[in-house]
C-alpha cells in the first residue's frame, strides 16, 4: 500500500513538473502584477459574443463586463446583472472557447443605490459568477449600505469618475467617499475622463495612491470635454507616466481598455494601444529586474 502511494505521488509530481515546464513564461505586464483586459463597452455596438471574439483577435486574454450588453444585434441592450443563467453560461463558454479567461475581471458601471433589495441583487450576481470587483458611482446616501454589502459578500466596489458634471469627476470627492471605509472600497481610475474635466490625469492618479481597485485606461486627442480616444501613447494623457505611476503605487490588478471612438472599427487602434502597453511594460519590468 505504501509503495502504491509513493508511486502515485511520484506520478503526480512528475505530471505537475511537465505542466510547469509547458507553461508560458510570465509577460512583462504579469511581472508587474497587471492584467490587460478589454472592457466590453468598447464593442458596445456588437453582441457580447462578437466582443469576445474581437478581444481574442487582439491577443488580449481578459475582459471586464459593462453594465449592459447586447445579446442579439437586432435587440436593445439589456442589464448585465439581469442576465439569465443560460445567457451567462453561453457567455462563459464563448470566452473559454476563444481563449479568454473566466471570470470577468470586474463589472460595471452598475447601479448601487439606497434600495437594498436592488443593490443586493448586484452583489448576488457578482458572487454567483465569480466577479470580485464592482465599478459604480453610488450616491453619498448609499455609501453605508454599499460598505455593508462589500463586507457581507467580500466583494470590492471601485468608485468610477465620469466627467463633469458627474458627482465623482474630482478625485477628492471619491477619496472623501471612501475615507475610513476599509480596503473593499476604493477607486476605479478612468484617466481619460479626468482630462475631459480639465484635470491632470497623472496628478489625479497620485492622489489615489493605495486606493486604486480598477483602471479604465484611455488616451485622448486633446484636452477638452468633447475630445475622443486615440491609440495609447499618441495623445495628451501622458500614458507612459500613468503606467509608471501605477507601478510606483505597486498597483496589482486589471488595466481595462475602454476605447470609445471609431465604434464600428476600433480594433486597429486598440491593437496599436496593446503594442504600446506591452512595450512600456517591457521597459518597466526590466527596470524592476535591475
Amino acid at each position: 500500500m505504501k509503495i502504491l502511494s509513493f508511486t502515485f505521488l511520484a506520478s503526480i509530481l512528475a505530471f505537475a513538473a511537465v505542466r510547469a515546464a509547458d507553461a508560458p513564461p510570465p509577460t512583462a505586464a504579469e511581472k508587474l502584477g497587471w492584467t490587460l483586459a478589454v472592457h466590453s463597452y468598447t464593442f458596445r455596438l456588437f453582441t457580447i459574443y462578437d466582443a469576445i471574439d474581437k478581444t481574442a483577435a487582439l491577443g488580449v486574454k481578459q475582459m471586464s463586463l459593462s453594465g449592459s450588453v447586447l445579446l442579439d444585434k437586432d435587440a436593445k441592450p439589456v442589464s448585465s446583472v439581469g442576465l439569465a443563467d443560460k445567457d451567462m453560461e453561453a457567455i462563459k463558454a464563448r470566452m473559454l472557447s476563444a481563449g479568454i479567461s473566466w471570470p470577468f475581471v470586474n463589472l460595471g458601471v452598475v447601479q448601487l443605490t439606497t434600495n437594498e433589495v436592488k443593490s443586493r441583487k448586484v452583489f448576488e450576481f457578482a458572487r454567483k459568477w465569480g466577479i470580485d470587483t464592482l465599478v459604480a458611482e453610488p450616491p453619498d446616501e448609499a455609501l453605508d449600505l454599499v460598505e455593508k454589502l462589500c463586507k457581507e459578500y467580500h466583494i470590492k466596489v471601485a468608485i468610477h469618475d465620469h466627467p463633469k458634471p458627474s458627482h465623482y469627476w474630482n478625485p477628492d470627492t471619491v477619496l472623501a467617499a471612501i475615507k475610513g471605509r476599509g480596503p473593499l472600497m476604493g477607486a476605479c481610475a478612468d484617466v481619460g475622463h479626468w482630462v475631459r474635466s480639465g484635470l491632470d490625469p497623472v496628478e489625479c492618479l497620485k492622489k489615489y495612491d493605495g486606493h486604486v481597485l480598477a483602471v479604465h485606461f484611455k488616451d485622448l486627442a486633446e484636452r477638452s470635454p468633447g475630445t475622443h480616444d486615440v491609440p495609447w501613447g499618441t495623445g495628451v494623457c501622458n500614458s507612459k507616466a500613468l503606467l509608471e505611476e501605477l507601478k510606483r503605487q505597486q498597483y496589482h490588478g486589471a488595466i481595462c481598455v475602454e476605447y470609445e471612438y471609431h465604434w464600428e472599427n476600433s480594433s486597429p487602434e486598440i491593437a496599436e494601444s496593446v503594442k504600446f502597453f506591452n512595450s512600456v511594460c517591457a521597459g518597466l519590468a526590466a527596470e524592476t529586474k535591475n
